[in-house]
C-alpha cells in the first residue's frame, strides 16, 4: 500500500467502493458500519457517501478502550465534528450507538487477505469480538486493494473469518 501514489490508492479506492455498493449485500442493507480509512487503507469516503445519499444508515466503530471493543455509532456526513483516539482513529464526536444486532453489513479493514476469507488485522482483535458478538446476525466483508491479497494469512482460534471480499478488481464470497 505504501508503494502507491496518491492518486493511485483514491483510483483503486473508488473501483473497490464501486464494486462493493453494486453488491445485492451493500443495495439491500439498511443499516452498514464502515470504518473510517486512515492514510494506507481503502478510502472508504466515496462509498459512505453512496450509503448517506441512498438513505442508509451508516455506521463507524468507536472505540471502548476499557473494555476493548468496538461500539457502531451513526455517521451522520463525513462533515460531521470527529474526535480522534489514540491512534488517530477517529468516530462523530456526538456519537449515538446502536445495537450490533442492527447492523445488516459490517465492512472491515485489514493489513492483508487472503483467498480463504481470512484477514490480517493490526492485532488486536476488535473486529473479531464484534463480528463473533452473538446477536449479530449480518454479513462482514473486507474491503481491500488487489494488491493486500497474499497467499496465507496465519489464522488464530478467535479470528472470524470473513463472508465476502471485495478489491478494486472483484468480489469474492466465501461458504459460512
Amino acid at each position: 500500500m505504501k508503494n502507491l501514489s496518491k492518486e493511485q490508492l483514491q483510483d483503486k479506492s473508488r473501483e473497490a467502493c464501486e464494486k462493493m455498493c453494486a453488491t445485492q449485500e451493500f443495495q439491500q442493507a439498511s443499516k452498514i458500519m464502515m470504518f473510517l480509512s486512515i492514510e494506507i487503507e481503502v478510502d472508504t469516503s466515496y462509498a459512505i457517501e453512496k450509503a448517506l445519499q441512498d438513505g442508509k444508515m451508516v455506521l463507524v466503530p468507536a472505540i471502548d478502550w476499557e473494555n476493548q471493543k468496538l461500539i457502531p455509532v451513526i455517521l451522520p456526513s463525513l462533515d460531521c465534528e470527529m474526535v480522534c483516539d489514540r491512534y488517530d482513529l477517529r468516530h462523530p464526536a456526538e456519537a449515538e450507538a446502536v445495537a450490533v444486532r442492527d447492523v445488516e453489513l459490517i465492512v472491515v479493514p485489514g493489513m492483508g487477505f487472503d483467498l480463504m476469507g481470512n484477514r490480517l488485522g493490526r492485532g488486536g482483535g476488535f473486529y473479531d469480538r464484534l463480528l463473533s458478538h452473538s446477536s449479530f446476525r449480518g454479513v462482514n466483508c473486507g474491503l481491500a486493494l488487489e494488491e493486500q491479497i497474499i497467499e496465507k494469512v496465519p489464522v488464530l482460534d478467535h479470528d472470524v473469518p470473513l463472508n465476502m471480499l471485495v478489491t478494486d478488481q472483484a468480489v469474492r464470497r466465501f461458504e459460512k
